[in-house]
């Protein structure tokens, strides 16, 4: 049986002082990606921080640290504020297609929740449409959505799989993300060169093996 995604906090935002937001589109609204009120909150306790690591945080490198690292985490977990199965339903139409549907090579980039740390790598989703499609840009949207968050890279695969097929109802979703994680990489056991890969299925992606080989055959091709 398919997790339901975790519930998502949500979080007023009141200024975008960079000019930076999520594009506008139809099944959600803009996010402004800065509040300044959290940015003000934020910035106090990562001066705390800096003393505490023994640095001066009145010093010229460093004076505004504090307000550059809280905008940096503002932007990095925005997608708490995002609804990812409005962003499907944004772009759904009818339409008799039935064969496979992969967006592969999605750039994805999240946060370790244990160590809040970068992880980042590639996800591929594919599904078998059921009378019902999206348009091809909302599946990298869903991804960015859910991995613009605090993460483990387990949670992120199942969350993106369930989105997917409980939005378009298809006939099977298939998700694969390869990521590497900076927390093994710069910290603990320090394997630079380590790539971790997760899957999820639902529907004929799980019952017949020869659609989930075509799919991992596509997911593996180099076609460019």
């Amino acid at each position: 049986m398919a997790r339901k995604p975790a519930p998502k906090p949500r979080r007023k935002r009141t200024a975008a002082p960079d000019g930076e937001h999520e594009p506008q589109g139809e099944g959600y609204e803009r996010i402004d990606l800065y509040d300044a009120q959290g940015i003000r909150r934020i910035s106090g306790h990562y001066g705390d921080i800096l003393k505490a690591i023994g640095e001066d945080p009145r010093r010229e490198g460093l004076k505004k640290t504090p307000e550059r690292v809280a905008k940096a985490l503002q932007y990095l977990t925005h997608g708490y504020d995002l609804d990812p199965a409005a962003i499907l339903r944004s772009a759904m139409f009818t339409e008799a297609y039935s064969q496979m549907v992969l967006v592969k090579d999605i750039e994805v980039y999240s946060m370790c929740e244990h160590h809040m740390l970068p992880f980042f790598g590639k996800a591929h989703v594919a599904y078998i449409p059921d009378g019902r499609i999206t348009g091809l840009s909302k599946i990298p949207r869903v991804v960015d959505a859910f991995a613009r968050r605090l993460q483990v890279q387990e949670r992120l695969t199942d969350q993106i799989r369930d989105c997917v097929h409980e939005t378009l109802r298809p006939l099977g979703v298939a998700v694969v993300l390869e990521c590497a994680h900076l927390c093994m990489q710069m910290r603990g056991i320090q394997k630079q060169n380590s790539v971790t890969t997760t899957s999820a299925f639902t529907g004929i992606f799980l019952t017949d093996h020869r659609t989930r080989e075509e799919f991992i055959k596509l997911t593996s091709a180099n076609l460019h």
